[in-house]
């Protein structure tokens, strides 16, 4: 079960695979706009209410940009989830009532697990991000400004708090659900969690408690192919530029598309753009503009990709062997922006705040011309194509089935 964004979801449907393939029932619980992704995987899908898109484009989605800090996002983040949060747990009861075990994203954590001790039944937390506290690095939605080890923990204790807060008035409700025994102060169970991502990206943090494991990238399912025009577009020319912000939505769409378009010309390539949950958009002969299309496809075969450094991106560019340029826009992009310049896969970041022609233009030469950034992804590439993140699941459920 998981609920957010497109990167919220996606890897799931790779992971999910993965267990069919290995034996297991599988049931994808997410938003109904998402089905689509499970096509072809064995998986099955149990939609879920809210239209996330929608809601980002809400009066209250807009005001998210209006805070400054990653402070003022996330107060304004847990204000808008705390009603969706509601409108999510009577379907997530009814399908947990199908489930032996109920494997549960970051963002529906305590509200998984509650259902789970309700229907006495295991849980394990898949993350797609670090979210428990560590003095190695501060919380990832708040930004990257060291805050010393005692404020680094602080920081993640009060990003857990907020996230209880969204589900303090679900988990009360589960028991007008049918579940008497639910809601009720017995103690947080230790469960098993493990994170989607490459210990070559993150390291696991020495303070971790036992219990908190890297698995490894959870490869989102993709079938089919590029679109012929894309196709046409790619051997009409040398590889081009992806610019796509995913499912980050921007104040004044317009003249983003038109900053993009001037850098990509002003560093004398040519771009494939995303249109995006953003809606970004600009056709000529050096520019196309494309809906959805498999990343992993498209990926390797770019000049670079300039992207808003979700943490499914991230690992989309990281696997794609290529040099990027993040443009972060909220939550926790940052954190995985910081992480492509310390590996030396990207030369810079370019915050959507400052995203101006020059800027990103300069950016996107220095990823190009400098064959480091190229040489470094393609390295790292190689040693996360060697590592299997299903693996360690499995054996988490092997160990539960015992």
């Amino acid at each position: 079960m998981t609920a957010g964004s497109r990167g919220d979801v996606a890897p799931y449907t790779g992971l999910g695979a993965g267990l069919v393939r290995a034996g297991h029932e599988v049931t994808l619980a997410a938003h109904a706009v998402f089905e689509p992704l499970v096509a072809g995987s064995g998986v099955r899908f149990h939609p879920l209410p809210v239209d996330p898109r929608a809601e980002l484009h809400s009066e209250r989605g807009r005001r998210l940009h209006d805070a400054r800090t990653g402070a003022g996002k996330l107060v304004r983040l847990v204000s808008m989830a705390r009603q969706a949060a509601d409108e999510l747990t009577a379907a997530l009861v009814e399908v947990a009532r199908k489930g032996d075990v109920l494997l549960v994203g970051g963002a529906l954590g305590p509200l998984g697990d509650a259902i789970a001790q309700a229907f006495s039944v295991p849980s394990v937390g898949l993350h797609l991000q670090p979210l428990h506290p560590t003095g190695e690095f501060p919380a990832p939605i708040l930004g990257t400004r060291p805050l010393g080890a005692v404020g680094n923990r602080l920081s993640g204790l009060a990003v857990m708090a907020s996230v209880e807060l969204v589900f303090a008035g679900s988990v009360r409700s589960l028991r007008r659900h049918g579940l008497p025994g639910a809601g009720r102060s017995r103690g947080r169970r230790a469960r098993p969690v493990l994170h989607g991502y490459s210990e070559l990206v993150v390291p696991r943090p020495r303070d971790w408690p036992a219990g908190l494991e890297v698995a490894g990238y959870w490869w989102p399912h993709e079938t089919g192919r590029l679109p012929q025009e894309l196709e046409d577009f790619l051997a009409a020319g040398p590889s081009p530029v992806f610019v796509g912000l995913g499912s980050a939505t921007v104040p004044d769409p317009e003249r983003v598309s038109r900053e993009i378009v001037s850098a990509v010309r002003a560093a004398g390539m040519r771009g494939v753009i995303q249109r995006g949950w953003a809606g970004l958009h600009a056709e000529s002969e050096d520019i196309l503009t494309v809906d959805e299309v498999p990343h992993s496809l498209l990926f390797p075969r770019t000049a670079a990709v300039v992207h808003h450094a979700g943490a499914g991106t991230t690992g989309a560019v990281l696997r794609a062997g290529v040099p990027t340029v993040p443009v972060p826009v909220q939550f926790d992009a940052a954190f995985w922006a910081s992480r492509l310049t310390a590996l030396g896969t990207a030369p810079g970041v370019v915050p959507l705040r400052r995203l101006t022609s020059p800027a990103l233009a300069e950016a996107l030469r220095r990823a190009t011309a400098d064959s480091t950034h190229r040489t470094r992804a393609r390295a790292l590439a190689d040693r996360l194509a060697a590592e299997d993140g299903i693996a360690p699941v499995l054996a988490t459920l092997d160990r539960l089935a015992r």
